[in-house]
């Protein structure tokens, strides 16, 4: 299934539960393949969301889902360009209950890693690392030096959720959409948010 159909076939949908605690969210979208993450993301999280694409992650978009950024900046409450380093996120004085990076690209990885913080989605993981705020980050480059590793292993000590986009199959996936939708559901469990997106192992 296309990934402009698996977005089309959830723009009704809100199978999320609304939370009390969590409800400020910062979504990074880096330019790596698999944007359709963000998106489906975008749709099922709660709250009050703010968006940051970098323009790689702009043609991605557009190449891997037919989406242009106008279509993904509606799904959010704030938007801000990633050379915008003005922005209010990027203050550890905004208040802000959890980041997500989906996809986050190797590049990002090994800048957050290493404490550089040249972009507004550098500096919005940089502010959530010094403020102990949660930060999860989607990697999906595969097969991954030692390089790569060493700079996920870096950010998982310092407490960040390095969740891989690897889907599972237990669920017994029909269509594309139920492996999206599996990851997407696993980045929502990190912060215990109730949702219906797969059907948990033997349940």
């Amino acid at each position: 299934m296309p990934a402009r159909r698996i977005v089309d076939n959830h723009q009704k949908l809100n199978l999320c539960t609304p939370i009390v605690n969590l409800v400020r969210f910062i979504v990074c979208i880096s330019g790596a393949s698999g944007s359709v993450y963000g998106l489906r993301l975008l749709q099922e999280l709660p709250g009050e969301k703010t968006l940051v694409m970098s323009p790689t992650a702009k043609e991605i978009m557009e190449y891997e889902c037919g989406i242009e950024y106008e279509e993904v900046k509606a799904l959010a409450d704030h938007v801000h360009e990633d050379d915008e380093l003005g922005a209010p996120v990027a203050s550890g004085s905004n208040r802000v209950d959890a980041v997500f990076i989906v996809p986050c690209s190797m590049s990002t990885v090994a800048k957050m890693s290493q404490g550089i913080a040249d972009t507004l989605i550098t500096r919005v993981a940089s502010v959530a690392l010094k403020e102990g705020r949660k930060l999860v980050i989607v990697p999906r480059e595969t097969p991954k030096s030692q390089f790569m590793l060493e700079n996920e292993l870096r950010l998982a000590r310092a407490g960040v959720t390095v969740l891989d986009a690897s889907p599972a199959f237990y669920h017994r996936p029909i269509e594309l959409g139920d492996l999206v939708d599996f990851v997407v559901g696993r980045m929502l469990d990190q912060l215990e948010i109730e949702h219906s997106l797969y059907r948990r192992w033997r349940d």
